[in-house]
């Protein structure tokens, strides 16, 4: 950034000064004679406010960025403005008209940001783009504009009220220019408008024979396809009987002819349910049914369902990979997995040799699901027409395999109704791949409240944790990363939420998004930093963009990076909660082997370890030390382990301390259930893998509010 002149503002006439050097240094960059009559008009508003409300204030003028643009940045130390969100949203009235400048200015700037604190004064930085014509100006070429400036000497008022007078009467003469303009099109448009109305008309009349064409189409094909069913479904069962020998033995020619009836049977039905599907899209009588799933237990699921596709010796390979990093997904996974069962079907029907994969991977609030073959490809004239109903593409291995022409379309359909797409790559000869990208969140989800609810109800045995955050996909992945720790997440969209939320309690810690859509995250941090009674609260700032060392000089106490996993995050807050302070563990236990092996699973960990070997011991140890979290057996002699947990949440002093349940007890689903409601975690020491269970028990100690080095 060059900085090309500044301007005190102490008197009026200050102000009609830089309204002088605004429009002289405009010209000297190139700009037009209207664009130097915006910027003038914008810093005298500005710098008017200043002087009225502030006393004064400086105004400074550089040229910066690339391509080049010329700010003006006028920077008060007044009381600030009070209402400011209301002032830019347009809604603050006074009597003095204060406001109504800065509103205007936004909209002659095509840059526009503006600062203000209480006691501390307002900046306001407004510029205008070069244009592109201009060619880029150097620091030489700006510093003889800054002498020439200097060397004018300053206009008086009365010339600079002429100068205004000037460029008010070329502004009217200009819209009278345009009125006429205007007058002449609305003339056209009148007189064209008859003919649109009555073409309109016409498309109506055929929109709606077109609708009722369409509606009788999906009541025959759903009519139909329910009475099919019922024969079908008893040709394939008779067929299944017969195969069977249920009633007496089949010679070699009628088994082979009762398997061509039982294939074709199974062929027709597979077309009747896609038709049925269809009409179902298409009428808007199909439902989602939304729920919280994994993507690797969809792969699992598909795994076993999908290896009966490949025929015995075949030279193709299924391999489907492990899903790792994907957050859960909040959406139909029965529809997911018939797109992938589709998509899978028709990669190994054209497939001779090779491998088909299927993938997933995370991107932004999407998770993309791909199926690759190396098959014979797709010519780039056919990539949209297999996406129509009942199209078959020509090829050597089309005549070979069976198909109804409607999977593709179906999948489709399905992907658009859960927000989705899909997307089709080929080369001809080298195989294709087949993408379906579906929100992490299902759109239309009505089921996410307690997410999307600004305060929750905060419990009494979790910190709370108030999350400043405008996408609710990102809200959820947040909640699903804090499920069963020791912190509930308070889910605010909003600063105004946010600022609610304090005002009723004190969170643990604040998770806070910058880039907060028609919002400043920056002012809030100030704000939150800057407030006696919350500036102790830690903030994490997490957010797409790396500015940790902005975040960091502004006051937060801690930075990600968009996407978070679990147990950094997890790991993030347990340190800025607990300021690095000494924590400690007690192991309960009387098996001393055991009380060995948990210390050597953490032994570069920084924590302290207690050891106790029988349950009244345990007792007697966390009532005086109070330790950070319990590792706890449960089959333990005189005192057992469901005795001590029972004590230790009836006990005051000791139900808040996080218990993690160690043991290779085998747990009924009730007792399960009973042990879930009372622990962070239940971890079995039945685990062959060291490298599992030193896993297993770092996980449960973060979710217990520990820290530890990764």
């Amino acid at each position: 950034m060059t900085i090309v002149f500044t301007i005190a503002i102490q008197y009026e006439q200050d102000v009609v000064q830089a309204r002088q050097r605004t429009r002289e240094i405009a010209e000297q960059l190139g700009f037009d004679a209207q664009d130097r009559a915006r910027l003038a008009t914008a810093v005298s508003e500005i710098a008017r406010n200043a002087f009225q409300y502030a006393e004064g204030g400086t105004v400074e003028f550089s040229v910066a960025g690339e391509p080049q643009a010329f700010l003006i940045r006028i920077q008060d130390r007044g009381g600030g403005i009070p209402h400011l969100e209301d002032v830019l949203a347009g809604r603050y009235t006074s009597d003095t008209g204060a406001g109504l400048g800065i509103v205007g200015t936004r909209r002659l700037m095509d840059l526009f940001e503006i600062e203000s604190l209480p006691e501390q004064g307002t900046t306001v930085t407004i510029g205008k783009r070069l244009s592109k014509r201009t060619p880029t100006f150097t620091d030489s070429q700006l510093q003889q504009i800054r002498e020439t400036v200097i060397g004018r000497s300053p206009e008086n008022p009365y010339q600079e009220i002429q100068q205004q007078n000037q460029e008010l009467l070329r502004a009217m003469a200009e819209l009278r220019k345009r009125e006429e303009e205007l007058n002449q099109l609305n003339q056209e448009l009148e007189d064209t408008n008859r003919g649109v109305v009555a073409l309109y008309a016409e498309l109506d009349e055929k929109a709606n024979s077109l609708q009722q064409v369409n509606d009788l189409k999906t009541r025959f094909l759903s009519n139909m396809s329910h009475e099919f069913r019922t024969p079908l479904n008893s040709i394939l069962s008779l067929s299944r009987m017969l195969l069977a020998r249920m009633d007496g033995d089949l010679t070699i020619e009628q088994e082979k002819q009762v398997t061509f009836i039982q294939k074709a049977a199974s062929g027709l039905s597979e077309l009747v349910n896609d038709l049925l599907d269809l009409a179902k899209v298409e009428a808007g009588k199909i439902e989602v049914h939304p729920s919280s799933f994994e993507v690797s237990d969809l792969f699992a699921t598909l795994r076993g369902m999908l290896r009966p596709l490949l025929v015995q010796g075949s030279s193709v390979t299924l391999i489907v990979e492990e899903a790792e990093g994907i957050p859960p997904l909040y959406s139909d996974e029965g529809k997911i997995a018939q797109i992938l069962r589709n998509f899978v079907s028709n990669a190994l029907k054209f497939t001779e040799q090779g491998e088909v994969r299927v993938s997933a991977v995370q991107t932004g609030h999407t998770i993309t699901f791909s199926v690759s073959d190396t098959g014979i490809g797709i010519a780039p004239a056919d990539r949209e027409r297999i996406f129509e109903d009942f199209m078959q593409i020509d090829s050597s291995l089309q005549k070979q395999v069976k198909g109804t022409g409607l999977g593709l379309p179906l999948s489709r359909k399905l992907a658009e109704l859960l927000g989705g797409s899909i997307s089709v790559k080929s080369q001809l000869g080298e195989g294709s791949t087949f993408t379906a990208l579906i929100p992490i969140v299902y759109p239309n989800a009505t089921e996410l409240t307690t997410v999307l609810q600004p305060i929750a109800s905060v419990e009494l045995t979790r910190l709370p944790i108030l999350v400043v955050e405008d996408h609710p996909e990102t809200l959820f992945i947040y909640e699903k990363h804090l499920q069963e720790s020791i912190y509930q997440l308070i889910a605010t969209r909003t600063l105004a939420q946010a600022r609610l939320a304090l005002q009723k309690l004190q969170p643990a810690a604040i998770m806070l998004d910058i880039l907060l859509e028609g919002q400043n995250g920056w002012t809030f941090l100030r704000e939150i930093k800057g407030d006696e009674t919350t500036r102790t609260i830690p903030v994490l700032v997490i957010t797409i963009v790396d500015n940790e060392k902005q975040a960091l000089a502004l006051g937060a106490d801690g930075f990600l990076i968009k996407p978070v996993d679990r147990l950094p995050l997890l790991n993030k807050l347990n340190r800025l909660i607990t300021e690095n302070k000494p924590q400690k563990v007690l192991l309960i236990d009387d098996d001393p082997a055991y009380r060995y092996l948990v210390k050597q699973l953490l032994i570069n960990t920084p924590l302290s370890i207690l050891e106790a070997a029988n349950g009244q011991e345990g007792l007697n140890l966390a009532q005086q030390e109070q330790p950070n979290a319990i590792v706890l057996d449960l089959e333990m002699p005189e005192i057992g382990g469901f005795d001590v947990l029972k004590q230790l949440k009836n006990n005051s002093v000791t139900q808040s301390i996080p218990v993690i349940i160690h043991s290779s007890a085998q747990l009924d689903a009730e007792a399960q259930s009973r042990l879930a409601k009372q622990s962070i975690a239940i971890v079995s020491k039945e685990i062959g893998s060291q490298t599992t269970a030193i896993a297993q028990l770092q996980d449960a100690l973060v979710k217990a509010g520990l820290v530890l080095e990764f």
